[in-house]
């Protein structure tokens, strides 16, 4: 098992805090109903010795919105938002690896909507700079809830308690992440990330309606496969569909573009040509090397250089 990360500080209450400190009262409403939205934002070094974060303005915006179908006040402009992150990551940040940073509103006061008061809570945490490793997936027997139960619209923790199951039940067949599938019996997404399927020599994604968040980093993937001359369709998929793809892989902030080798113990392509590529111009593109406009980045004055 990995072992988890303890940064020397975190933002609560719109300053630094040491880490033990950043704690929330046991009787909120985020500690007894799991009011909070969320963001996981990435943060990388540049090839001239800058940090920094890619679509900080498309993750701001998305909070937003989660924080407003759930009725959770945000008084946070972007600006703030972006100073905030700064302050944090500017005496965390390590010359030799990328960061990956979450950004939770937790409701501190209110009750049953009344009265709500939130709080901008941000732990970061380092990430090593390299491909990520390929890995197993099965599909759940646990479903995605539907939009009129527990909208997939809204990032908040309470939506992970499936993936969270579902992530139990892969451990032991081996698997390393899950397909959800929706209420329909159809795909809907991976515990954490969106799921990419290949047929061929398109690359195919289930859309927002089937029970997917609305993924920033799935854009930049659209993106980057229409520039490469590459299909990309967004379309329902169905379980046996999976089961005959020539490959399957996810991506999100914090997986970027992972490349699967089996699903439910079938074998894939080990070379998966089509999100190889994808994966590779995707790092080129975050890092700076290769940079593409679908990439947006905001620079962190306060994160010293990397040279």
């Amino acid at each position: 098992m990995a072992q988890l990360q303890r940064p020397e500080f975190a933002y609560l209450n719109g300053k630094l805090v040491l880490w033990d400190e950043a704690t929330l009262h046991v009787g909120c409403e985020a500690s007894i109903r799991g009011l909070n939205v969320f963001e996981g934002i990435k943060g990388y070094w540049q090839p001239d010795g800058q940090f920094k974060v890619i679509m900080m303005r498309q993750h701001y915006e998305r909070l937003k919105r989660s924080a407003r179908l759930l009725h959770i006040p945000c008084e946070y402009s972007f600006e703030k938002y972006r100073e905030a992150i700064s302050q944090l990551v500017g005496v965390l940040a390590s010359p030799d690896r990328d960061m990956w940073a979450r950004t939770t509103l937790f409701v501190t006061d209110g009750h049953w909507g009344e009265d709500t008061v939130s709080d901008l809570v941000i732990t970061a945490y380092h990430q090593e700079r390299k491909t990520p490793l390929s890995i197993r997936m099965g599909v759940s027997t646990w479903r995605r809830s539907s939009d009129v139960a527990l909208p997939a619209r809204i990032k908040t923790g309470s939506n992970y308690q499936v993936a969270r199951l579902a992530r139990i039940e892969g451990r032991p067949l081996g698997c390393e992440d899950m397909v959800l599938l929706n209420q329909s019996g159809r795909v809907a997404e991976a515990t954490g990330s969106c799921l990419l399927m290949v047929r061929d020599e398109t690359v195919i994604t289930p859309p927002a309606t089937e029970g997917a968040l609305e993924s920033v980093t799935l854009d930049i993937v659209e993106s980057l496969a229409q520039s490469m001359s590459i299909k990309f369709v967004r379309r329902p998929i169905d379980r046996t569909e999976l089961l005959v793809a020539d490959e399957i892989g996810i991506c999100g902030t914090l997986c970027e573009v992972t490349v699967a080798t089996s699903i439910e113990r079938l074998a894939l392509s080990e070379k998966s040509p089509i999100l190889s590529m994808i994966q590779q111009r995707y790092l080129e593109a975050v890092r700076g090397v290769n940079p593409h406009p679908v990439v947006e980045f905001t620079e962190l004055s306060s994160v010293k250089t990397g040279r």
